[in-house]
């Protein structure tokens, strides 16, 4: 059996980048809105991937794994609603007034950032624990 290669570290470098991108849309000035919304649309596909394959693999893996991380896994993916209800209101924000369009991107990147800090808190240890059995069972749900 080996590591499935640090799992966990390239969770946080994901959410890492994630973090730039956020912040990227909070600085731009676009008094339009309409490139802002182009590369917020882009932002939040990659985010909404990101949780469902979570949610649809990852999450499945851990739980099996270390049963007693399900309490934890429950609660992450209940964020990854109250986040998935914050980046549809994204999806108006060429329509909003500037001030309107910070107050979402600052919602949508608090709720980013407290949940990616507890993520990763409490799962890269495991994640970066976990050993590929040989038959692609483990790490299939990570790619």
């Amino acid at each position: 059996m080996s590591r499935l290669q640090g799992f966990g570290n390239q969770l946080v470098a994901f959410h890492d980048q994630l973090r730039d991108q956020i912040d990227v849309l909070r600085e731009q000035d676009a008094p339009d809105g309409k490139d802002l919304l182009t590369h917020c649309l882009a932002f939040c596909g990659a985010l909404t991937r990101h949780h469902t394959g979570e949610d649809e693999g990852a999450f499945m893996v851990l739980a099996e794994e270390y049963p007693d991380l399900r309490p934890v896994l429950e609660e992450l993916a209940r964020d990854h609603l109250i986040i998935a209800a914050a980046l549809q209101r994204l999806e108006n924000l060429a329509e909003l007034d500037p001030a309107e369009r910070k107050r979402e991107l600052d919602t949508v990147a608090a709720l980013m950032e407290t949940h990616f800090t507890y993520e990763e808190r409490k799962l890269v240890t495991a994640l970066n624990g976990l050993e590929d059995d040989g038959t692609g069972r483990l790490a299939l749900p990570f790619r």
